[in-house]
């Protein structure tokens, strides 16, 4: 037994245990996607692409779905940290939005320092389109008296 009370098992390098047999399960119209690096299995059915979680082994098999990913204008994000909760800034965040749909924007809070939060972050492809956005923002946050903090 090991120290979190789990069964120690030994694991014969190349063996088809059954771990691995339930990893090896994919659903009938899947499309494999080549490993070259290990035996970890990834597939893909339409467009939901499904690879192992360890980065080395995912960024070798990204290679192999060049002829199936297509590129897009990169996406540019602003993030604006701000001394708040969610709830003081939701209502104006809202109206921000509503004003600029080709614009994303989120929410997240955060706890640092023994304060909390709100860290706003604008992503569009277009770099007028998320100034646009941070200029209304910064407007309700100097109307609220917000701070404006560092991360």
């Amino acid at each position: 037994m090991s120290v979190f009370g789990l069964k120690k098992i030994n694991i014969r390098s190349g063996e088809f245990n059954e771990g691995r047999q339930k990893m090896a399960k994919m659903p009938v119209n899947a499309n494999l996607i080549l490993n070259p690096s290990s035996g970890a299995p990834g597939f893909y059915v339409e467009n939901v692409f499904c690879l192992p979680g360890v980065p080395s082994i995912m960024k070798a098999m990204l290679g192999s779905l060049n002829n199936f990913l297509a590129g897009g204008e990169p996406i540019l994000s602003e993030t604006i940290n701000l001394r708040t909760v969610e709830s003081e800034i939701a209502k104006s965040l809202t109206e921000v939005q509503n004003n600029n749909s080709e614009v994303e924007i989120g929410s997240y809070p955060f706890f640092k320092a023994g304060k909390l939060g709100v860290s706003i972050v604008v992503r569009s492809v277009d770099k007028t389109k998320i100034d646009k956005c941070n200029s209304e923002i910064l407007k309700f946050v100097r109307d609220k008296q917000i701070e404006i903090v560092e991360r």
